[in-house]
């Protein structure tokens, strides 16, 4: 079979491999002129791969039951004996996430699958751009000149709607719609929250706020916080905006003190008398100080016990999360029920989709890049193994 695969992230190569491992001839079409753009800006925190969890763990971190199931098709420890058959070796951080081996950078990584895909006879096309496509045909802009490719089966990895500067730009939702295919509108998901600070947050931008639990509704998170001119940001934060997208309403609360008890700082604070001094202390930080005496009426911040409480309960009120190009990634997307469950579209089945184009989401550390994989292996595994 001729398989056609638009994109290059790493849901896109995950169904090119297993299309090449079937004896299918593979060409990528790329609308950027390298490979793997979001995969490479992915890796610029730390290139954390996947994450150790034990399978209930791990699947529970996922939006729901489609996405789970693609997962536990193709889960962290089949990833591992993925990237070990195509020369990477990996390691378990002390946070329980997977990262190549030291030393191995990300284009490393993108480089080995690439090198290997073109070893097993795929082939790639940069600076090729989809305009369209028909049940058995796709179209293909480059250098001016537009192309019709037939194919016998084609795959669209485009990508969420973050971070368009790498090629995810959501330029497919309205053709998908054109063609009648449900698709949900995409949101901003692992975001940033514009939140309501005191007039001086510039002077305390760039601070990390470290070991606090935030938390909203019934959710909540330990970890690091950091302060911007417009707000927050950080795992605990991310983690967070699905609630807040269900329950925008309640306000994001920070435990600013999680190793103390609610009981030993009103001791603490009584005993010290002036609230400065008890909340030094405590050893809180001087952005911390700053908040609660910036943000708290005078007597709450001169009265022991509401000081205690709002170090504990410390509230952010949120404005919004940050537009969705800021984000890490999107949730929404191609509606599950427009795709069977090798996720071929019902009304194209000659088409598959996978990656961030379908409709999940999962949090940060590693479950992002797992879920991409995965349905890139789904979808790639369900062509029959050619003959030739």
């Amino acid at each position: 079979m001729n398989i056609a695969i638009v994109g290059t992230g790493p849901a896109a190569l995950m169904a090119g491999s297993q299309c090449v491992l079937r004896g299918h001839s593979v060409t990528f079409y790329e609308q950027k002129k390298a490979a793997g753009r979001k995969f490479l800006v992915a890796g610029h925190g730390g290139f954390n791969l996947s994450h150790a969890e034990e399978q209930a763990a791990f699947l529970s971190r996922y939006s729901g039951p489609e996405i789970r199931a693609c997962v536990a098709q193709f889960d962290n420890d089949a990833l591992v004996q993925w990237l070990q058959l195509i020369g990477i070796e990996t390691y378990v951080g002390s946070t329980g996430k997977i990262f190549p081996a030291k030393g191995i950078k990300p284009i490393q990584v993108l480089k080995t699958w690439l090198d290997w895909l073109s070893g097993k006879g795929a082939v790639f096309h940069y600076a090729h751009r989809m305009t369209g496509f028909t049940a058995d045909t796709l179209s293909i802009e480059h250098a001016g000149q537009l192309q019709e490719i037939p194919f016998d089966h084609l795959f669209l990895a485009l990508g969420g709607g973050s971070w368009a500067k790498t090629g995810s730009d959501a330029a497919w939702v309205s053709l998908f719609r054109e063609h009648g295919i449900a698709v949900r509108d995409l949101q901003a998901s692992n975001a940033g929250m514009n939140c309501q600070l005191p007039a001086d947050a510039a002077a305390f931008a760039g601070t990390v706020l470290k070991n606090v639990v935030a938390s909203h509704g019934s959710q909540h998170k330990t970890g690091e916080i950091t302060l911007t001119e417009y707000g927050i940001e950080g795992a605990p934060v991310y983690h967070l905006n699905a609630s807040y997208r269900k329950h925008p309403e309640l306000p994001l609360l920070i435990d600013l003190k999680p190793q103390w008890t609610l009981e030993k700082l009103v001791a603490d604070f009584r005993k010290a008398g002036q609230s400065g001094t008890a909340l030094k202390n405590a050893k809180l930080s001087k952005a911390v100080i700053w908040l609660l005496k910036n943000t708290l009426t005078k007597a709450q911040y001169t009265d022991p016990e509401q000081l205690a409480h709002f170090v504990k309960h410390f509230p952010m009120a949120i404005d919004s999360l940050r537009n969705i190009d800021e984000a890490i990634s999107t949730s929404g997307g191609v509606s599950w029920a427009a795709v069977n469950t090798d996720l071929s579209l019902k009304q194209f089945p000659k088409i598959s989709v996978c990656g961030e184009m379908l409709d999940w989401d999962a949090p940060t550390g590693g479950y992002l890049l797992q879920g991409c994989f995965a349905t890139g292996f789904v979808a790639g595994n369900g062509l029959e193994v050619s003959m030739k």
